[in-house]
């Protein structure tokens, strides 16, 4: 069921049918109306007569593209009249307007109940809506610096460090499309439309659930995480070339051999100049073989031998790699302003299947054709109605937006298990399937507690067949399978699409792999490492002149996994009109491709957009940097044509080189009164933020932060809603699963055989 997804496409979508009036700027909401265009919605990009104030970035081309422009000037009041006619034509309103401004284009919930009440509204803010900070800048080293993610980065010197990765915008991306897919199915099951919100930060924080916890009882492993100065397995190759390997290659012949060429002696003088890691026991030893040997003929070697390995590539160039592209997530795409251009394609599969529809809009281009199409006598935009044969549970009474389905969770490590606890957090039942040994990442407590909250466990061993009709029973009970076993294994024991599918017809199948369902590397093993190295963000956020660099977030296992929440509710959507279940992919490579949408691939194989963070690793230039103060940090973000005359005239200088004396002269206080009275966007570094974080009363009002029993650890408290829906709640108040806490219940509730 898995088709392409690349090149032109007139035919339906998914959301076929439903309008979008895409009001946002930047990254994040374009970037989640771009999934849901490509899906088959109808989306229109409203712009001041100013434009977005990224429109020259490379970076817009990909985030805009598969839309329809208009301009309307919302500052003026027939702008703003003909912006309120335009909503009971459309289905969806996505916008990052401050709350005043919302209420005064009638998105507020109470204008939204007499005017249009089937429209959702989905806000994508700096902060969560309610919260103190909502209407600040929601620009990412803003955001994050204001959070505290600057400082939970190790870097090549101490202090904070510039993230270059878009950690914020980037997740609040997925979280805000999959949340206007859940809110259009409880449109589906009540006729209303309704709110919902997340933000920059709560797309930063969803990664930062693995390393910011609180528990009464932790114990030791818990304690530990992972901490900012873990050694990390990348090596330096005779050719001057980085690789990043997940196992240790020490019974490799290549390996032996340079270990018998070294002797004990040297071997354990190499082991001592470098701390030993839990995957390479004897890291020194192994950082001098690679040395003596060309990046590709190790990998080769490596790969031979089922070592999970990449080269770190050079920023974007994965736009240029056969499995990318034979899975669609690069595509060609002349743009009007950028010429030829290879972009980062859909990062999921359904049926059917994302394809781009076009380039992004010159502003204004379709503003006469949308006004004369949504001007046309006619009644207002109908809610969605039911075709299927699925209905959800009748009337939301205020449940949470996917109450009343059933989540069958077989995936281990952490790209299966995330999706489906953002599931559990929208209300489904999820049942988190494990081994009598459990999940193989229990062993890593942070880790594993940042993916599980929400579930119930069973024990069921799937490779014993007398434990089959159980599992059978358990599928027959499901709405969705989610996993991310590797296919051949998969299919060898029973729970491969086709298998699942006999038993139960109707179902959402959703699989994550590591390189996609296609190509020669379809089957392979991945990490998240490999993928930050295959897509260049170990190289272009080290610094200039310096070694590559991990970044601890492991973002690219929580990319796959919202992409995989996104694609699992379009197909429960699907479903709801059709009757029909479907298989649905997400995987580590097509969410790291996406990641590298800030950027753009030129046919001659070079990389539009791609430039380095300066050695010190403070920034990409003067206007957007990090600069020490006497007490502290401040990030600023002068991102206006003037910026950096603006900031120069500020601090009284006459260059850019000056800035960062004047601002070492002065305190962290000082420097941002200073950037306040120049109208330049700027935020404190905050440092050591994760018992504060915790503190917060404003973190627990709006439900950031949030605490429940846990069976081992006693309270615990973990970084609470990722999404705000107003009047339907989210589910949470369940702490991760112990090995099969729940067994015996699920087995109860179970149908019995035939």
């Amino acid at each position: 069921m898995l088709a392409d997804s690349d090149g032109p496409e007139t035919g339906p979508g998914i959301l076929d049918g439903v309008r979008i009036l895409d009001c946002s700027r930047g990254m994040a909401g374009p970037l989640a109306t771009l999934l849901l265009a490509e899906a088959g919605a109808d989306v229109v990009k409203l712009e001041s007569p100013q434009g977005d104030p990224v429109r020259l970035l490379p970076g817009f081309a990909t985030w805009n593209r598969s839309k329809r422009g208009m301009v309307l000037d919302l500052a003026q009041p027939e702008g703003r009249a003909r912006f309120e006619a335009l909503l009971p034509r459309v289905d969806v309103v996505v916008h990052d307007f401050s709350a005043v401004t919302g209420k005064r284009l009638g998105l507020d919930r109470d204008s939204l109940k007499s005017r249009a009440p089937g429209l959702v509204v989905c806000r994508v803010g700096a902060f969560p809506t309610g919260h103190p900070d909502a209407d600040r800048s929601a620009w990412d080293p803003l955001v994050l610096a204001r959070l505290g993610i600057l400082d939970e980065q190790r870097g090549h010197r101490p202090g904070p460090v510039y993230l270059r990765f878009p950690l914020g915008s980037l997740g609040a991306a997925y979280l805000a499309a999959a949340g206007i897919v859940a809110r259009l199915l409880v449109r589906v099951r009540t006729g209303g439309g309704g709110l919902v919100s997340t933000s920059l930060a709560q797309g930063a924080l969803l990664p930062m659930m693995m390393h910011w916890f609180r528990a009464e009882r932790p114990t030791e492993g818990l304690s530990r995480g992972m901490p900012k100065d873990r050694a990390v397995t990348l090596f330096e190759c005779s050719d001057g070339i980085w690789i990043h390997i997940m196992q240790a290659p020490d019974a490799t012949p290549l390996m032996l051999a340079a270990f018998a060429a070294m002797g004990p002696v040297a071997m354990a003088a190499a082991n001592a100049r470098m701390p030993a890691h839990p995957l390479c026991p004897n890291q020194g030893a192994n950082a001098a073989a690679f040395l003596q040997r060309p990046s590709a003929e190790w990998l080769t070697h490596l790969w031979e031998h089922d070592i999970p390995a990449q080269a770190v590539a050079p920023f974007g160039s994965a736009y240029f790699d056969d499995q990318v592209r034979a899975n669609g997530y690069a595509v060609e795409i002349c743009d009007p302003g950028w010429g030829s251009t290879w972009q980062a394609g859909p990062p999921l599969h359904t049926d059917p299947p994302s394809r781009v529809r076009g380039p992004a809009p010159t502003l204004g281009q379709h503003t006469e054709e949308v006004l004369a199409e949504y001007s046309r006598p006619g009644p207002p935009r109908p809610a969605a109605t039911r075709l299927g044969a699925h209905p959800l549970e009748e009337g939301n009474g205020g449940a949470a937006p996917l109450h009343g389905l059933r989540v069958v969770d077989l995936g281990s490590y952490l790209a299966g298990p995330l999706g489906p606890m953002l599931l559990a957090d929208l209300g489904a039942d999820v049942v988190k399937v494990e081994p009598p040994s459990g999940d193989a990442m229990r062993w890593n407590e942070a880790s594993f507690e940042g993916c599980q909250r929400g579930k119930r466990s069973l024990v069921l061993d799937l490779r014993d067949p007398g434990q089959r009709p159980l599992l059978e029973r358990l599928v027959a009970s499901a709405d969705v399978v989610h996993h991310n076993i590797r296919l051949p294994a998969a299919t060898r024991i029973g729970v491969d699409p086709a298998s699942l599918r006999a038993i139960n017809p109707d179902l959402v199948f959703c699989h994550v792999s590591s390189y996609g369902p296609r190509g020669p590397r379809a089957d392979w093993p991945g990490y998240d490492q490999l993928f930050q190295s295959i897509t260049g963000w170990e190289s272009e956020a080290a610094g200039r002149d310096n070694p590559p660099m991990w970044h601890r977030f492991g973002m690219m296992d929580h990319q796959a996994a919202s992409a995989s929440v996104v694609a699992t509710l379009l197909a429960l959507y699907h479903r709801e009109r059709t009757g029909q279940g479907q298989d649905v992919a997400a995987s580590l490579l097509g969410a790291a491709v996406m990641s590298m949408s800030v950027a753009l691939g030129r046919p001659d194989g070079t990389v539009e957009g791609a430039g380095r963070v300066d050695h010190l690793q403070t920034g990409v230039g003067p206007a957007t940097r990090l600069y020490p103060t006497t007490d502290g940090w401040v990030s600023v973000l002068a991102c206006r044509p003037d910026g950096v005359e603006a900031l120069c005239s500020a601090f009284g200088t006459t260059g850019p080189e000056a800035l960062p004396a004047r601002f070492g002269a002065l305190t962290q206080s000082e420097c941002l009164e200073v950037l306040a009275r120049t109208g330049i966007a700027a935020e404190p570094v905050r440092l050591d933020q994760r018992t504060a974080f915790f503190d917060s009363p404003d973190n627990r009002s709006c439900r950031l932060t949030v605490a429940y029993h846990h069976a081992t650890y006693g309270r615990m408290e973990q970084i609470g809603a990722f999404w705000d829906f107003d009047d339907l709640p989210l589910q949470l108040d369940r702490a991760s699963p112990a090995i099969g806490q729940h067994s015996a219940e699920i087995i109860a509730s179970l149908e019995p055989a035939d």
